[in-house]
């Protein structure tokens, strides 16, 4: 049985990397499109400056050609003073052209605001162009990057996929047909390890007997809480290139 769980093991590693690959290549436009966002923002931003300065210049050559009108009216009406014969109607003269100084000190504070305004405005059009335009160079960078990630799990995972089918041809059919029906139903891994009593999938405590079998790996067990297909892995020490103790996980029985 451990000659059939060998494989079995091996193919529930490809499937899991697949599955991590496939789920990364998914990911990708997701984050191309977040790094993409703060681009579009800036890029709102100034295009609703510009209009805004735009019609902001209209509303002040607006004012101004009211400022050119009024003040040639004062004009005219100064002109009039000549011609007028009586106190009454002199007094009244001022009155009217006192009024319109009035109506021109106002055209005038519109057009003080709207030039103020249209310069708080250019500022801001400055800034969000100067964010735009790293926003653009951080969107540019990122997109290489992801398009490379991009082509490196996708020659990743044509690899894998090579792989998965060689060897899935060396897999029992009827194993393997309970493998796969065990991997749709689970979601995830169909096989799982026993270390130290327990069961991987679930991390609960396995009966000491079960236990003992799978350790043995005479034939398969699967985990009476979970359903999968259990293994024997345990710690083997290992020396490195520097001599030092390692440890790491073996399948099969202790030596």
């Amino acid at each position: 049985m451990k000659s059939n769980l060998i494989p079995l093991i091996e193919l529930q590693k490809l499937d899991l990397r697949i599955a991590e690959v496939k789920e990364q290549r998914r990911k990708i436009p997701e984050r191309l499109a977040a790094s993409q966002s703060p681009l579009h923002e800036t890029k709102r931003i100034v295009q609703e400056t510009s209009a805004a300065i735009e019609m902001s210049t209209k509303e002040r050559r607006n004012y101004e050609k009211d400022l050119d009108a009024h003040e040639d009216r004062i004009g005219k009406m100064k002109d009039r003073a000549s011609q007028l014969k009586t106190n009454q109607e002199y007094q009244a003269h001022l009155f009217e052209i006192d009024l319109a100084n009035k109506k021109r000190g106002e055209i005038e504070e519109n057009i003080l605001v709207a030039m103020e305004k249209i310069d708080q405005m250019q500022r801001t059009l400055v800034e969000a162009q100067s964010k735009a335009k790293e926003a653009d160079r951080v969107f540019v960078e990122e997109k290489k990057t992801l398009d490379e990630m991009d082509r490196q799990l996708a020659g990743e995972l044509e690899n894998l996929e090579g792989k998965q089918k060689e060897l899935v041809a060396k897999i029992d059919k009827p194993l393997l047909d309970r493998y796969n029906r065990l991997k749709s139903a689970r979601k995830d891994h169909a096989l799982a390890a026993v270390k130290d009593g327990i069961c991987v999938g679930c991390r609960l405590q396995l009966p000491p007997q079960l236990t003992a079998e799978v350790k043995r790996m005479e034939e398969l067990h699967t985990c009476p809480y979970c359903y999968r297909m259990l293994y024997w892995e345990e710690p083997t020490i290992e020396t490195n290139m520097s001599g030092e103790k390692t440890q790491n996980l073996a399948l099969g029985k202790p030596t």
